[in-house]
């Protein structure tokens, strides 16, 4: 992170001056708002967090319950909400308190009553991502986002005791169309009826969504009609594969997981109880923690297992479901109405956890939407960017529900002598899946942010529509290793990345110095279109580059202006524009990411990280028409 740009200021660099006028912890609630998130799981925090960094953004997020999360639900991050948390800072953190998962065991009946393992496979395949796969408590999540979002300038903090009881919109107005009314839960105050209006209303609320019931929508699917019990321990036992990610199943009481968690000593189970009838509730079975431990234990036979301590449990019964649209506006007023209603997470979509993709996909919505709302609310996007929402999102659940019920069916599958390719049917069906799983498939359809994939040729490692695969790199300013991903931060920005051709130093002349020149002088560049007077030229668009020479036959110096702006309140230098492949520890991005090294390219990624188009260097007219449809003209 950079800071000291407009000043230096002591202390904590995460600590963000408060913005004049920011609404003070315990104050009423105002009248009207610009964004109202209902909800504070991972979707709500997400999406919170993205807003608090701008002061202008009136945000307030409301939660039923009166404090925050300190224990249970979900568990596991995947390596693509890790490149994620990288984004907003976080990653790190998360990475020293939480479990690595580097290997998954599958376990089976042997002879005489015993178990015995069947395979051990690697969980996060080599080359996949920077990120490893971790288990850490969700609200330690929420507590990172929250963090984040006492920090920034708006100092923003939920709205404990309050939840969406209905709300209207007008679909007419065009300021605080959305009527909101709060009702609240606290001690004392239950049944109290507060009112506001919104410009946008974002339902986070859960399955049982009042803001998805207000706009019409219903989950659809079906259920499994089957209980599972969920309880993280502290427990004594000499089964082997306690501190590795485990499915056991026995001969007759059928499977469950073992999910090591944070600290070295706390595991989470997942039970498989009992089947459940057509019209029946988990919650009808009067079912508690001693009948999870009793079902475990009779599952690791002959394996020892006794609890010391359970931390947290609860039983559900899984269900597939996917709501018709995650906003407001019907199919056939998609023209004449933009979304002032959006659902994310579980509000619009649930599945079973086995997959371990709830919250990752819930904090993915959020991070989609994020910083389509910034762009929106402070002028730089018309408000029809957001109905690509819903189509990118949609899509994304729709996938996840199709491979749960598959993968669903694989884990609850008796255990069968097949194999494939030398492993049993489940741990194949895991290996194959793993990129999945890895939430590393998800691969947005050509639309106004993604375009077709014409030119990919010309960097095969960086899928179109896909999320921006990083690679290591050098920092040319300072000679610092890195990853080149990691400057992509959660400030919804759009990054460009010049790709050097062989033989290009930056000089006066070459391919990227008459590209940047041409970003930073001409009308017609997106730079110059879409950013506003008054504004440093990266506010909107922030272009790097990266060349295929060794750090030290390049000089800083002889680069475009364009890669060495000056910016802030003082016209500080930005070094940290520039880069190159890391030769000297054999880490050659052109080559590990198919980069045409005679031509090289420009490849956009969005703000949520994500690749939006590829370009050859040349392509002037194209880079504009990309924008164009985007963003408003400002220049």
């Amino acid at each position: 992170m950079q800071f000291h740009i407009d000043g230096f200021k002591p202390g904590d660099p995460d600590d963000f001056p408060a913005a004049p006028g920011h609404r003070a912890v315990g104050s009423p609630l105002p009248e009207t708002v610009d964004v109202l998130i209902a909800g504070s799981g991972p979707a709500g925090l997400c999406l919170a967090a993205q807003l608090a960094r701008v002061p202008q953004i009136r945000t307030v997020l409301v939660e039923p319950k009166t404090g925050p999360m300190e224990k249970g639900q979900a568990d596991g991050i995947s390596v693509r909400s890790m490149e994620m948390f990288q984004a907003f800072g976080f990653a790190e953190k998360v990475m020293r308190e939480s479990v690595w998962i580097n290997e998954t065991t599958f376990w089976g009946p042997g002879q005489q009553d015993t178990l015995k393992r069947l395979a051990r496979v690697q969980d996060v395949p080599d080359g996949i991502s920077e990120m490893p796969h971790v288990l850490i408590n969700q609200a330690r999540v929420h507590d990172m986002f929250l963090d984040l979002m006492r920090r920034s300038p708006s100092r923003l903090v939920p709205d404990y005791g309050l939840k969406v009881l209905d709300l209207s919109v007008d679909p007419k107005a065009t300021e605080y169309p959305v009527t909101v009314r709060l009702e609240h839960t606290a001690p004392g105050r239950e049944g109290e009826i507060t009112k506001l209006r919104a410009n946008y209303v974002i339902g986070c609320d859960g399955a049982r969504s009042n803001v998805r019931t207000a706009i019409g929508g219903a989950l659809h699917g079906d259920a499994a009609h089957h209980a599972w019990g969920v309880m993280d321990v502290l427990a004594v036992t000499d089964f082997p594969d306690w501190r590795m990610k485990s499915f056991v199943r026995s001969e007759n009481d059928g499977i469950l997981m073992v999910l090591p968690r944070e600290g070295g000593h706390l595991v989470r189970l997942y039970v498989e109880l009992d089947r459940l009838g057509e019209d029946e509730r988990a919650a009808d079975r009067g079912m508690g923690a001693q009948d999870i431990i009793a079902k475990a234990q009779r599952i690791f036979s002959p394996f020892k297992f006794e609890v010391k301590e359970v931390v947290w449990w609860s039983i559900y019964e899984i269900g597939h479901r996917l709501t018709d649209k995650f906003d407001d506006v019907p199919a056939d007023q998609i023209k004449s109405r933009t979304p002032r209603v959006m659902l994310a997470g579980d509000a619009c979509h649930t599945h079973s956890p086995k997959a371990g993709q709830g919250m990752n996909v819930s904090m993915g919505d959020a991070f989609n939407l994020g910083w389509k709302l910034v762009s929106v609310l402070t002028g730089r996007a018309e408000a029809s960017l957001l109905h690509s929402y819903s189509g990118e999102r949609r899509a994304a659940a729709q996938s996840l529900v199709e491979f749960d019920h598959k993968w669903a069916r694989v884990v609850g599958a008796k255990v069968q002598s097949d194999t494939e390719e030398g492993l049993p049917v489940v741990a194949r069906a895991f290996v194959n899946n793993l990129p999945f799983t890895c939430g590393l498939t998800i691969q947005y359809e050509r639309s106004v942010l993604t375009e077709a994939p014409t030119h990919q040729n010309l960097a095969t490692g960086f899928d179109v529509g896909k999320r921006f695969h990083s690679a290591p790199v050098v920092r040319l300013a300072d000679a610092k290793p890195m990853q080149l991903g990691h400057c992509v931060d959660a400030d919804a920005r759009f990054r460009i990345f010049i790709f050097a051709p062989k033989g290009d130093t930056g000089a006066q002349g070459g391919s990227v110095a008459l590209l940047c020149d041409w970003l930073e002088e001409d009308p017609s560049s997106p730079l110059r279109r879409h950013t506003a007077a008054g504004e440093d030229l990266d506010a909107v668009i922030d272009v790097r580059a990266v060349f295929q020479q060794e750090f030290r036959d390049l000089e800083y110096g002889s680069m475009p202006t364009l890669l060495r702006p000056h910016v802030g309140r003082y016209k500080l230098c930005d070094y940290e524009k520039i880069f190159c492949a890391d030769l000297k520890r054999g880490e050659d991005i052109f080559e590990s990411r198919g980069i045409d090294r005679a031509q090289g390219c420009i490849v956009i990624v969005r703000p949520d990280q994500y690749v939006g188009h590829i370009l050859p260097l040349r392509s002037r007219k194209e880079l504009t028409e990309y924008f164009a449809p985007i963003f408003r003209v400002r220049g």
